[in-house]
């Protein structure tokens, strides 16, 4: 028998993952905040808010107790947005202070402070203590389904890189592993910033050139930022950077774009949240792109705008006249 993981986070990619890592023989504790949802799950053996074709496999448990997973097992893996991952860091601290080996798909940074999860969970659990990020090119809903998906897995703890990529490991999913920690994780939270462009773009019929143009762009944009702050630029052309930005750009199983599709006919962000009924983590992190940009002197035009249509009440046609009014320049320029 493999080992005990507590996946914390009920939603599509925490079932997801959960249901993978049971497959691969492993004991699995879902953990979901609100106790009537997970009663539901328990009772139809699936979750059928998000993942309604997934039947759960054997070795996967669900509990709305977080002190009850977490008594489980020292290994965690947070699967909540991004508001919430601050405070699930400090529970784990709390009830599980010795022994935690901690690994997130949260995407995007913390909102409030726009600081790097990596730095939030080092400044709760000390330096010490094992964590890593996982991303890529992967939709919650073809993993369950056992599709091919390849992912990343970043930590600068190299034995843990390696274990947690082997308990991943499946004949439908390859991981691959690195350090760099901050390119993944800018990767996957800024490609949700460029799938709400796409989307509008969609929105709006602009037509396949102008989505093939904020897509290259965007990454220009985001390699920009990496620079700035200390990645390293392969990784935005791997899987974490451009497969995570061409996946979420171009399918509608991502809900940003789908969000951005509906600003672009014309439904106001209040409204377009409500349609899509799940986090969009876009919304909230386009504002600390816009912060870091500035900090670290980044010209982000696409982000810009994007942050003026969800924030400012900027018409969507308006910024795209805007972006096309900019100043030519040669392509690897600012």
């Amino acid at each position: 028998m493999g080992t005990t993981f507590a996946v914390l986070g009920a939603g599509s990619w925490g079932t997801a993952l959960a249901i993978l890592l049971a497959r691969n023989h492993h004991q699995v504790i879902l953990w979901g905040r609100d106790p009537e949802r997970m009663r539901v799950m328990v009772e139809q053996h699936r979750n059928p808010w998000y993942l309604p074709a997934a039947v759960f496999p054997e070795g996967m448990t669900l509990s709305a107790q977080l002190e009850a997973a977490l008594a489980a097992t020292p290994e965690v893996i947070i699967m909540a947005p991004s508001n919430s991952f601050r405070s699930l860091v400090e529970r784990c601290a709390q009830l599980r202070p010795r022994g935690l080996r901690l690994a997130w798909g949260t995407k995007g940074l913390e909102p409030d402070t726009q600081r790097f999860l990596h730095e939030v969970s080092a400044e709760i659990l000390g330096v010490a203590t094992p964590t890593a990020v996982l991303s890529g090119p992967s939709f919650a809903q073809e993993v369950a389904s056992g599709l091919p998906t390849a992912l990343t897995v970043a930590s600068r703890f190299p034995e843990y890189a390696v274990w947690l990529a082997q308990c991943l490991r499946c004949d439908s999913l390859r991981p691959y592993t690195t350090d760099d920690v901050i390119g993944v994780q800018l990767g996957g939270g800024l490609k949700n910033v460029l799938a709400i462009a796409t989307g509008i773009s969609d929105g709006l019929g602009l037509g396949a050139n102008a989505r093939a143009a904020l897509v290259t762009r965007g990454l220009a944009e985001m390699m920009r930022l990496g620079a700035a702050m200390g990645a390293r630029p392969e990784t935005f052309m791997g899987l974490a950077g451009l497969g995570d930005l061409v996946l979420t750009c171009t399918d509608n199983l991502s809900r940003n774009r789908r969000f951005g599709v509906l600003i672009g006919q014309g439904q106001s962000p209040t409204v377009a949240l409500h349609s899509i009924g799940q986090v969009v983590e876009g919304f909230a992190t386009v504002r600390a792109a816009v912060v870091l940009a500035q900090r670290f002197k980044v010209d982000m035009p696409i982000t810009r705008q994007v942050y003026a249509v969800l924030h400012t009440g900027h018409h969507p046609r308006a910024a795209v006249q805007e972006l096309f009014a900019r100043a030519l320049r040669a392509e690897t320029g600012d």
